[in-house]
Formats: structure tokens, sequence, C-alpha cells
């Protein structure tokens, strides 16, 4: 029996595509991948730069790109252990995304900030 390729499809709830948009789209992915985006970083240097990133999370979402293919995990021998995390080739792939949508939120606060205030001056919290 001949099996039918479906075409991805992110508006479809079990589509492996939304997973992958879920994981790109994460505030915490896009914070890390723009961090590595400059070269390989040490746990401890991904969680001074990403401020407000809890150990917790900051370790989930490392595992969710590296599983992902997004990130390379490498264990060094020494004393202690150091371990250094880097994008793959598919993770730099990302860059131009990440760096467009950090330029567009740095390039319109203001205007976000604005409607904000007129949005919540014109129509209370319901």
């Amino acid at each position: 029996m001949e099996s039918k390729q479906v075409e991805p499809d992110v508006f479809q709830r079990n589509c492996g595509s939304r997973q992958v948009i879920d994981r790109i789209g994460d505030r915490w992915s896009v914070l890390v991948v723009l961090t590595l985006a400059t070269g390989s970083r040490r746990y401890g240097e991904l969680a001074t730069r990403i401020d407000g990133i809890s150990q917790k999370m900051l370790t989930q979402t490392l595992r969710g790109l590296e599983r992902d293919g997004l990130v390379t995990r490498t264990v060094h021998a020494s004393v202690p252990p150091r371990v250094d995390y880097a994008l793959t080739d598919l993770g730099h792939s990302l860059r131009d995304l990440v760096s467009g949508l950090e330029s567009w939120a740095t390039t319109h606060l203001a205007e976000v900030q604005a409607a904000r205030l007129r949005y919540d001056a014109d129509d209370p919290p319901r």
C-alpha cells in the first residue's frame, strides 16, 4: 500500500510544523538563539545575558533546542566540567528571522507602548 505524503500545515493542531513554530516562537528560544548567534556560550553566560530566565527554564529551553537540532551541547573534560552551547547549521539558519524580530521590537517599541496606553485609556480591562 502506498502512503500519501501530506503537506505540513501549521494551522492543524497535530502537525509537526506547529511544534516547530512553538519552539522557535517561544520567547526564551528566541533569546537563546539571539545570544548564541554571535558564538558559543557557557550555561552561566547564557543565564547572565538573558535577564529573568530561571535555571529550570533555561535548562528546558536548551534541551528543547538541542532535541530539535538547533543547538549543540559540548562537554569538555576539565575540572570543573565545562559545557558550551552553540548553534548548529540549522540553528544559524534562524539568525536572520530572530534578528528581524529583535529589530522590529526595538524599532516599534514606542509605537506599541503608545497603542497600549490608548487602548487602556479607551477600553478598561475586561
